[in-house]
């Protein structure tokens, strides 16, 4: 990570004698997220995602409503940290227009490599990719396709 994608320290955290500094992508994310709430889960269109980490207690919630096979919205509820919440954000930008089958190919090291994550954080992309590949599988539940 350069120094240009680095944000200050206050907007770090430290563990040991090291510190871990957040992206600017995932600062943006993280103080403006995108897509933040939830869709009806009782709606037909809609199948809903809910995923955690619990060696960390990330919670992630992503909601997807599809209409004529493309991915109409999304929205999430993150209960976690910045890596988290960004990772959610981001993936609601990227389902957007998609299929199921391209918004399923989605992979954790896309949003990793995309937020500039650093090992420590890489479980948050994971409950991304986990996340829209369990709203995908309950919406086709759901509707049987």
């Amino acid at each position: 990570m350069s120094a240009a994608d680095t944000v200050a320290i206050a907007n770090s955290w430290q563990r040991g004698n090291s510190v871990l500094a957040y992206s600017k992508e995932v600062m943006d994310h993280y103080d403006n997220p995108r897509n933040v709430g939830k869709l009806d889960k009782n709606d037909p269109d809609v199948g809903t995602g809910l995923v955690g980490a619990p060696a960390c207690g990330d919670v992630m919630q992503l909601g997807i409503k599809v209409e004529d096979g493309l991915i109409v919205d999304a929205k999430f509820k993150t209960f976690g940290c910045g890596s988290a919440i960004a990772s959610s954000s981001l993936l609601t930008e990227w389902v957007k227009g998609k299929t199921l089958d391209e918004a399923g190919e989605i992979t954790n090291v896309q949003i990793k490599e995309a937020l500039s994550l650093p090992p420590v954080k890489i479980h948050c992309s994971v409950l991304a990719e986990d996340a829209i590949k369990e709203a995908i599988r309950d919406y086709r539940n759901k509707t049987n396709d």
